[in-house]
């Protein structure tokens, strides 16, 4: 089996570093990169945080999150740039469209940083390690900003190695390397190990990573639920999620919700999953189609994404049907973390349905289903999404 070689490409202090060329472009002569400066929101409107900090700043002890009235505190005539979201989506594009060229299969996985699957393009691009200096150097000397490359044989690693040493650098972490290179990092610096998680490997005795890849998995199971076996296989360099490649929008029907705090139980999760199926439904039933496939993306606290999909026998376009499947879908899924954002989605679509029906089962109950499904929509239409739901949709989200 082919050795699977995976790109993490990281904009180094993005934000920053975006609103830093729209400032030289518009004729500034002062690179607030190399000066105590920070990116924070409106204070006027009470959203006065530091949103990214120069390296000048961060040395005067200024931290990200931070209220942009303790940074001023800390460093007299604080260079202050307020966020630019249209630059930094026109930035990001850009970023991303280098990467598309080398290869087929790119994961956008934040504004500023993306996977790419290498496997098997020696042929097309050569020696990986010079590549990714190619492309490091590329993305520099046209856009005018720096990234880090880690490259490994996971994602996990990749995104571990475009960490080791900033800015502008390329770092391998291959699972022959991971003993050597990630074992005597600190626990807390492993990826998907948070505040919480850390502080309780610490008080049982687990500092290092090579700590926690030697620990009993059955312990951390027993603590962290699916959490200490996903902890455990990253400290050991293991990690088998896919470089996900996204679906063109015109090949599905999709909405997600970035919650107002972070959720960490069934029940609500599923509510957030009944709304959410509503929305899809309704849009994949105004354009007469029916779906075949249903997946759910999951985003926790420390932004880490993850999705899983079912493909259907039956294509499907009822709120309820959606539902069910999104709910199953969670239940495998969900690895018990605190979750910031839930998103579902619907694809492969058909203009007709068809159902294998079992000898036990109603003929008519889909039939019937349907009639009360459209007849919900028109009132819906006509009086708002949230007049009238199906009832038997409403008992399975409270239960």
């Amino acid at each position: 089996m082919m050795e699977r070689i995976i790109f993490h490409v990281d904009v180094n202090n993005a934000f920053l570093s975006w609103s830093a060329i729209e400032m030289l472009k518009a004729g500034s002569k002062v690179d607030i990169r190399n000066i105590p400066a920070v990116v924070g929101g409106d204070e006027s409107k009470r959203r006065g945080i530091v949103v990214a900090k120069s390296m000048p700043a961060k040395k005067a002890g200024i931290k990200t999150g931070e209220p942009l009235y303790m940074a001023r505190r800390k460093v007299d005539n604080l260079f202050v740039v307020q966020t630019n979201k249209e630059s930094y989506v026109k930035y990001s594009k850009a970023f991303y469209n280098i990467l598309c060229k080398y290869s087929p299969v790119v994961e956008r996985y934040s504004i500023d940083e993306c996977f790419l699957d290498m496997t098997g393009m020696e042929m097309l691009h050569g020696n990986m390690l010079e590549l990714a200096y190619k492309i490091k150097d590329e993305i520099k000397n046209t856009l005018g900003f720096t990234v880090n490359v880690g490259i490994g044989n996971c994602k996990l690693c990749a995104k571990m190695a475009s960490d080791f040493e900033k800015p502008d650098k390329v770092h391998t972490l291959f699972k022959n390397e991971v003993k050597e290179k990630m074992w005597p990092l600190n626990v807390d610096d492993l990826f998907m190990v948070g505040k919480s998680s850390s502080a309780k490997l610490h008080e049982m005795g687990i500092n290092t990573i090579e700590d926690l890849a030697k620990a009993d998995v059955n312990v951390l199971i027993t603590r962290f639920k699916s959490m200490g076996m996903m902890m455990h296989n990253y400290a050991n360099g293991i990690d088998d999620s896919l470089v996900e490649k996204p679906v063109p929008k015109n090949q599905g029907i999709g909405h997600s919700t970035t919650l107002p705090n972070d959720v960490d139980n069934l029940s609500d999760l599923r509510k957030v999953l009944y709304k959410l199926a509503s929305m899809v439904g309704m849009r994949l039933r105004n354009e007469g189609k029916y779906a075949t496939v249903v997946s759910v993306q999951l985003k926790n606290n420390v932004f880490f994404s993850y999705q899983h999909q079912k493909t259907l026998i039956n294509p499907i376009s009822s709120n309820e049907d959606i539902y069910d499947v999104a709910c199953e879908l969670l239940k495998v899924m969900w690895k018990k973390d605190p979750i910031r954002l839930v998103g579902l989605r619907v694809s492969d679509f058909t203009d007709k349905t068809y159902e294998q029906i079992s000898l036990f089962e109603d003929f008519n109950k889909k039939e019937k289903r349907d009639k009360i499904q459209k007849a919900l929509d028109e009132i819906n239409k006509k009086y708002g999404n949230d007049t009238i739901k199906s009832a038997s949709l409403y008992e399975k989200k409270e239960n």
